[in-house]
């Protein structure tokens, strides 16, 4: 029967470590330590799910050779522990659990029992939303089952272990760095949105938004910004601000967009930051004038009226300026009686 006097010391221990502001991998790593306090395996393996290639991606994995490391991350573990019904339970199961020996199971017949392994404690790990996050796996090399006591200890410790390895936290963390975020999701590279822990959606965040269309168009480097016109929000405008997603993000994510209160506008009206939004499209004068419907002298006299209240000598200047402050209207979102390339 393993040891749990210390149960208290290792839950203080996983939630410290949950809560340092290292990267998933590193908190991962670090949570070996505790974990083998609770049950000493002799292999571990923490992984993320990896929907797009049904398989997972290892955080940690220790134990064993690269290609049974590669074997893990396949997709016969996901049949298998759909099979078990992990997917379906919070509490850890057991190898004495199984339904059938494990050399049914084909995970253990071809890479776990050729290690070298025979018993330990396995669990899916879900975020509190409900999101299937991933999976860890203690394994020993004795075939003498875990305790109760060990198995439910890991179970209660579930939700923290969760949280140390849920890679939209950090990137929730990251939005709301941005002042005053009020609303936040993240964008896959196939339009589709996903929630982000601690931030509500937005109307203008729904997949197939143009607001989201912009952001992906018009991010080249870590982060960019641009105003979306919104009468019902205090000052008529909020800014969107697109951030790259770090290494660590769902392999498919593409952009995190975050939406919050606009700024000073340095008394810009909203046709001069459409028409700034136009130039820094690197639209001329003509091309902006029939795209709004206008006259070139109409855009030069905007242009003009730009040009003082950004204090800048050139239209390219203003650009720069505007573009660097956020202070324009992607073409994008021009109303639909207007251009909208």
């Amino acid at each position: 029967m393993h040891r749990t006097a210390n149960a208290g010391r290792i839950a203080v221990e996983v939630a410290r470590i949950a809560a340092t502001p290292d990267e998933p991998a590193e908190r991962a790593a670090a949570l070996l330590e505790p974990l083998h306090r609770l049950l000493p395996f002799d292999g571990a393996w923490l992984a993320l799910c990896d929907e797009q290639r049904r398989g997972h991606r290892s955080l940690v994995s220790t134990g064993w050779d690269r290609p049974a490391a590669a074997y893990l991350d396949g997709p016969v573990l996901v049949d298998e522990i759909e099979q078990l019904g992990m997917i379906g339970s919070r509490t850890p199961l057991r190898v004495a659990d199984f339904a059938a020996p494990a050399s049914e199971f084909r995970s253990w017949a071809e890479c776990l029992l050729p290690a070298g392994l025979r018993e330990g404690l396995g669990m899916c790990l879900f975020a509190p939303d409900g999101r299937h996050l991933g999976v860890l796996g203690l394994f020993t090399s004795s075939p003498t089952m875990p305790s109760d006591a060990a198995r439910d200890l890991l179970a209660a410790l579930g939700p923290t272990l969760a949280q140390a390895v849920d890679p939209l936290r950090t990137i929730a963390v990251a939005a709301r760095l941005v002042r005053s975020a009020t609303a936040a999701v993240i964008v896959t590279r196939t339009g589709a949105v996903l929630a982000l822990p601690g931030l509500p959606g937005h109307a203008a965040l729904c997949p197939g938004s143009p607001v989201l269309g912009a952001a992906r168009a018009l991010l080249d480097g870590p982060h960019t910004s641009f105003l979306l016109a919104a009468p019902a929000e205090p000052g008529g405008y909020l800014t969107v601000t697109v951030l790259d997603v770090p290494d660590h993000a769902p392999r498919d994510a593409s952009a995190i967009v975050v939406l919050s209160p606009c700024g000073d506008l340095h008394g810009l009206t909203r046709r001069e930051l459409e028409v700034l939004g136009l130039l820094i499209a690197g639209m001329h004068n003509n091309e902006a004038a029939e795209c709004l419907g206008v006259t070139q002298r109409t855009i030069a006299t905007h242009i003009e009226h730009i040009l003082t209240r950004l204090d800048a000598g050139t239209r390219a200047l203003a650009a720069v300026r505007a573009q660097r402050r956020g202070l324009y209207i992607p073409p994008a979102l021009l109303r639909r009686d207007q251009c909208t390339s």
